[in-house]
């Protein structure tokens, strides 16, 4: 086993925290996005709620997978891990197909949404901390010469986009009202969560994934 220098111990510390921070965030922004989508009848944003609440199941996994490495950089995935991806993926997939669900009877039955007010602060707040964070973990990744920490550091960006599809639809609805906004914004989470879900499963498989593409074979 390879022991690590002070300076890498500490940066393992770091990339450790932040990492439960991501967890703890996720799920504090989890139950307040589910509980105001619910409230104000936005799909969107109880979509985005939800998805954070698996994006705690997959920063569960990316907990573990820095204590792995940082105790044996060159050992592979362990079984929690490939389970939990695999766990995460079908979530994702379940996700997508409520969003679907719910997007068809919202228009069946020409609902809309009282207001998406807090789908724009907490979008807004969403994209100021995932910055925050993708700036930090790329930080440390590169020190450590870490590629898993900087994988983990890009997937977080898919989080940014989906930040910006729920402040866009919004947006769009708070200032003019138009009907469907709503309804896209969810469609755009339903895209994204299903590119997550594949991702999930490809990496569980032993793949690197590059969070919207090519996967290549994790050595």
């Amino acid at each position: 086993m390879i022991k690590n220098s002070p300076e890498e111990t500490k940066l393992f510390r770091q990339a450790f925290a932040l990492s439960l921070f991501t967890i703890f965030y996720n799920i504090a922004e989890g139950i307040v996005a589910m509980y105001f989508g619910y409230q104000d009848e936005t799909l969107a944003l109880f979509g985005f709620g939800v998805d954070s609440f698996i994006e705690v199941l997959s920063g569960t996994g990316i907990a573990i997978m820095i204590l792995r490495i940082w105790k044996n950089p060159a050992s592979s995935r362990s079984g929690f891990e490939k389970t939990a991806l695999k766990i995460t993926g079908v979530s994702f997939y379940i996700l997508s197909a409520g969003l679907l669900a719910g997007i068809v009877l919202n228009l069946l039955a020409e609902r809309k949404p009282e207001t998406t007010l807090w789908g724009v602060i907490i979008s807004l707040i969403s994209i100021v901390v995932m910055l925050w964070l993708v700036y930090a973990k790329k930080r440390i990744g590169r020190k450590l010469h870490s590629d898993p920490i900087i994988a983990d550091a890009n997937c977080t960006k898919v989080c940014i986009y989906m930040s910006l599809v729920l402040l866009a639809s919004s947006l769009i609805y708070e200032l003019t009202g138009f009907v469907y906004a709503d309804a896209i914004g969810a469609a755009g989470l339903v895209w994204f969560s299903f590119s997550e879900g594949r991702e999930a499963f490809e990496k569980a498989k032993g793949k690197e994934c590059c969070c919207g593409g090519e996967c290549s074979k994790d050595s």
